[in-house]
């Protein structure tokens, strides 16, 4: 399977509610599709009093986006871009697609 997006990728947000919006990515779940990206998609998550927070409460934390709705942000140009790889001495690249700039090692080919 080609890796398009991994973890602390700078990502561009294409569509939804942050659309425009950049951010980090913190996780990625290959399985379900999913990407959870720092800052982005902000959720309510409420809490019940434990033992450890003892008084409970609201959280804000980031719900995952579906893979579809971000691209890697290409270095040079600062907006989102498909992704192409490449065998370069003996390694398997990213390359973001139009203007050739590199997003990192994949694997060793």
């Amino acid at each position: 399977m080609a890796v398009r997006i991994r973890r602390d990728d700078v990502v561009y947000i294409r569509s939804g509610d942050e659309r425009g919006k950049t951010g980090k990515v913190l996780s990625v779940d290959y399985k379900n599709g999913r990407v959870t990206i720092e800052g982005i998609n902000m959720v309510w998550k409420h809490l019940r009093p434990t033992e450890k927070n003892r008084r409970g409460g609201r959280i804000q934390k980031p719900a995952p986006l579906h893979l579809s709705k971000v691209q890697p942000l290409d270095p040079k140009t600062g907006r989102g871009t498909r992704v192409k790889f490449l065998i370069q001495d003996g390694f398997k690249r990213r390359v973001a697609a139009k203007t050739g700039s590199d997003l990192g090692v994949v694997a060793k080919a």
